[in-house]
C-alpha cells in the first residue's frame, strides 16, 4: 500500500514497520526474518502488518525502496574534495561504531536479493542508480566549477567511489577491522583528486 494515500498516523505506522523490518533483515538476513519477528519488533498487530503489506515479498520490496530513500537522505552534498573526505570519514566511523558488523545496509539487501527475481533486481538497481546519481551530481558541480578538470568523467568517478565503498564495507565486515574500508576509500579519493583542476 503506497505511503501517499495514508493518514499521518498510518504513514508513521508503515514507516515503523519498514524500519523494524530493515533492521532485522540487516542483522539476521532475509531468510531468518519472519513476519512475526517484524510484527513484534515494530509493535504492531498482525492485522496492521497485513493492512500495509500483503506478504513478506511486498514488505521486502518496500524495504528496498525505504532503505534507498534513507541512505540518500543521509548523503551530504558532495561538491568539494573536503566534502568527499568528510563523507569517507563518516563511512568509516559509522562502521567502526557498529563494530564492523552488517556491512552496507543497502548492499546487504543487494547481496541477498539481486538474483531472487527480475523485479527485485530492478528495484535494487534503481536504488544504486539513485545513489550514483547523487554522486554524479556533486562531481558534475565540481567539474562545472573548475574544481575538477574538464576531462573528469562523473560517471566513471561515481562508479569508482561507490564500488570502492561497497567492496571496502564487505571486507571490513568480514575481517572486522577498518583498514580495508579506509584504504579503498582513500584510493578512490586519490583517483578523484588526480583530476583536480
Amino acid at each position: 500500500m503506497g505511503g501517499n494515500r495514508l493518514t499521518v498516523k498510518g504513514r508513521a505506522t508503515r514507516a515503523r514497520i519498514l524500519a523494524a523490518a530493515a533492521e532485522l533483515v540487516h542483522r539476521q538476513g532475509i531468510a531468518r526474518t519472519q513476519l512475526e519477528d517484524i510484527r513484534r519488533a515494530a509493535g504492531v498487530s498482525g492485522s496492521q502488518l497485513t493492512h500495509y503489506f500483503h506478504d513478506k515479498g511486498t514488505l521486502i520490496d518496500d524495504v528496498i525502496i525505504w532503505q534507498a530513500d534513507t541512505l540518500l537522505d543521509r548523503e551530504p552534498v558532495l561538491d568539494s574534495f573536503d566534502a568527499w573526505h568528510r563523507w569517507a570519514d563518516r563511512v568509516v566511523a559509522r562502521q567502526t561504531a557498529r563494530k564492523f558488523q552488517g556491512g552496507c545496509d543497502f548492499g546487504s539487501l543487494a547481496g541477498q536479493l539481486a538474483e531472487s527475481s527480475p523485479a527485485t533486481r530492478a528495484l535494487l538497481a534503481e536504488g544504486y542508480e539513485r545513489w550514483l546519481d547523487r554522486f554524479r551530481t556533486g562531481l558534475r558541480s565540481m567539474r562545472d566549477n573548475g574544481v575538477l578538470r574538464p576531462d573528469a568523467d562523473p560517471d566513471v568517478l561515481a562508479n569508482t567511489i561507490l564500488a570502492a565503498m561497497q567492496g571496502g564495507l564487505l571486507l571490513t565486515q568480514t575481517l572486522r577491522r577498518p583498514d580495508p574500508l579506509r584504504a579503498s576509500l582513500t584510493a578512490a579519493l586519490t583517483t578523484l583528486e588526480s583530476y583536480a583542476g
